[in-house]
């Protein structure tokens, strides 16, 4: 785009895009590639953000593959189905643990200021979706509207602002996002 920074949509993978695997209340990816599971709403949710004009990316932290309960391989395998399947224009990963102290991990905001860096999004047009208060946390600290796909989940985001929007599911979350987009329409 000649002089204009794009508007990006920055979306959490598990449990925005697939379905996270929910234990004792607490989310969880899915530990090989079978576990995968797209929600139902996703392909269309992205499809008319795309419409829109909006850049899609996924941001993920995947922090077993650091405590060694994951393989990297098994992450890029999951990476590469979705990214096949949906029109995601990439997806980022933190592979980091909370010790590494990365700047990459949500909630800190280093994979979207990046993302922003390389590709002249504009994070302040831009919004971050996802299903934890990590991901929200995260969004408002690159400046970033946030949108919470609300699961129920059992944790609690420790001196967590609030989202600017709460929604059930991506569906929602993108429509909210396209009625931010184009106000006027």
């Amino acid at each position: 785009m000649t002089g204009r920074s794009r508007k990006d949509v920055f979306l959490d993978h598990d449990g925005a895009l697939n379905r996270a695997l929910v234990r004792n209340g607490k989310p969880y990816p899915p530990a090989t590639l079978a576990e995968l599971e797209i929600l139902p709403e996703t392909s269309s949710a992205l499809e008319a953000l795309k419409a829109a004009g909006l850049l899609l990316i996924g941001v993920t932290n995947q922090p077993d593959v650091a405590r060694g309960t994951q393989r990297r391989e098994t992450v890029e395998a999951i990476n590469a189905e979705l990214m096949a399947v949906l029109p995601l224009d990439e997806i980022l990963v933190c592979y980091h643990d909370d010790r590494d102290g990365c700047t990459c991990r949500k909630p800190l905001p280093g994979l979207l200021v990046d993302a922003a860096a390389r590709r002249a999004i504009d994070l302040s047009s831009s919004f971050m979706i996802g299903d934890r208060w990590k991901d929200v946390e995260t969004g408002h600290r690159a400046g970033c509207a946030t949108v919470l796909i609300g699961h129920g989940y059992a944790e609690i985001g420790r001196g967590c602002r609030p989202p600017d929007h709460t929604v059930h599911s991506l569906s929602e979350a993108a429509a909210w996002v396209l009625r931010q987009s184009n106000p006027s329409e």
